[in-house]
């Protein structure tokens, strides 16, 4: 028996990237699953390439920045099959500006997409699992949650965020036998270049260098779920890049120089 058979799976982020992986890689594991994100035909996509049957797969439309439905959808979950047992906030963007060229407006728009929104879908979700004395609580966070880089300093900003809103949950919620594992991308094979927004909120519409050759979704997608099972609070994903974690960490001025000294791309 798997480890995931019959957990109710919520992810956000749900049609492409890291969120479609773990989509497939819960259905191998016999979950139920709610997928969500903006654009529905993706997502009845990705429902058309599991292997599952059709009633255990929910699809709920969400726009993180609109938050006012956000209760509702939840509620259609528990309606639908009775509880969440899982948790997996991974909606969000990624920016490509330089932050004298970024109208406020910008930096607005990625906290709350990134910050504001992945908070509302855990609040929503958070009485369920108090009431039901256990869950998981699961957020993409990435390696910019521990260090500022060229062209994102709004995004970076929203991750180090959740850093601090997510460990202060752990602690609030720990004898409550609900869970909260914070996961930290580095260089992840996806869509997440193409689709960052610059200063004028128009698409990136490029691939980086090294985003195109970092590690794939679906092997990022199976280390979460490991680090699910083994109860983990932070798990880092990647390769060479995720050394910067710990030199920053051991030697910071070292990190200053090497860090700018990096490719932005």
């Amino acid at each position: 028996m798997s480890a995931f058979q019959n957990k109710v799976v919520w992810i956000t982020g749900a049609s492409s990237g890291i969120g479609e992986a773990l989509a497939k890689a819960f259905a191998a594991q016999d979950a139920k699953l709610v997928l969500s994100a903006r654009r529905i035909d993706e997502l009845q996509r990705v429902k058309k390439s599991l292997k599952l049957k059709d009633e255990s797969v929910l699809i709920l439309p969400l726009d993180l920045t609109d938050t006012s439905q956000i209760d509702t959808l939840a509620k259609q979950i528990i309606n639908t099959f009775g509880r969440i047992d899982i948790l997996v906030n991974n909606g969000g963007i990624s920016q490509r500006s330089l932050t004298k060229d970024t109208p406020l407006n910008i930096d607005r728009r990625i906290m709350e997409v990134n910050f504001f929104g992945n908070v509302a879908v855990t609040k929503s979700v958070l009485p369920y699992m108090l009431k039901q004395k256990s869950g998981h609580i699961v957020t993409t966070s990435s390696i910019a949650g521990k260090f500022g880089f060229y062209f994102r300093s709004a995004y970076s900003a929203s991750k180090h965020a959740l850093h601090g809103f997510y460990e202060s949950l752990r602690m609030e919620i720990y004898n409550d036998n609900v869970k909260v594992l914070l996961v930290c991308p580095g260089k992840i094979h996806t869509h997440i270049s193409l689709n960052a927004i610059t200063e004028d909120g128009g698409k990136h519409s490029k691939m980086d260098n090294s985003t195109e050759k970092g590690l794939s979704a679906e092997a990022c997608a199976q280390q979460i779920l490991n680090g699910i099972k083994t109860n983990k609070e932070e798990i880092f994903i990647g390769g060479k890049e995720l050394r910067a974690v710990l030199v920053k960490r051991l030697f910071p001025k070292l990190f200053s120089t090497l860090i700018r000294r990096q490719k932005s791309e």
